[in-house]
């Protein structure tokens, strides 16, 4: 299967920024774990960063086209305002599982408001970097029904 990870704004400073809430482990770490899992799974998990909008729009048009199976994202900031995302997100038919670190329903009040999980077919928040790990299986339960 063929899984695109998607990490928006700031992800790739993961170990640098707030670790209080974001944890120790850097980007790195992430990157290993995500191979790791895909090695696993027998899956080709292809992760892709970018703190800019259009860039990440973009690339989800391109799964659309490449034969992605699956997308986890994380979109960061715009998670809680991009409606272009949103659409750019609900314009793909495959499995799409939004992930986030931090436990985003006990944070600053417009951190529990996310315009791009309607575009997606569920939602992990609150469980760490392993919460990519289950948003990954996830995908792969969600596609193996289709």
């Amino acid at each position: 299967m063929k899984i695109l990870v998607i990490n928006g704004p700031n992800l790739n400073f993961l170990g640098i920024r707030e670790k209080k809430i974001y944890g120790n482990e850097d980007y790195d770490c992430l990157l290993q774990m995500i191979a790791k899992k895909g090695e696993e799974t027998g899956s080709v998990i292809v992760v892709f960063q970018s703190n800019h909008e259009g860039a990440i729009i973009d690339r989800i048009q391109d799964a659309y086209f490449d034969k992605t199976e699956g997308i986890v994202i994380n979109p960061g900031a715009f998670t809680h305002y991009s409606y272009a995302i949103h659409d750019a997100l609900a314009s793909v038919s495959m499995p799409k599982v939004e992930i986030h670190i931090s436990d985003i329903t006990a944070r600053e009040e417009f951190r529990k408001i996310s315009v791009t999980r309607p575009a997606c077919d569920d939602q992990i928040y609150g469980k760490g970097l392993e919460g990519y790990l289950l948003a990954i299986d996830r995908v792969i339960k969600l596609a193996e029904r289709i």
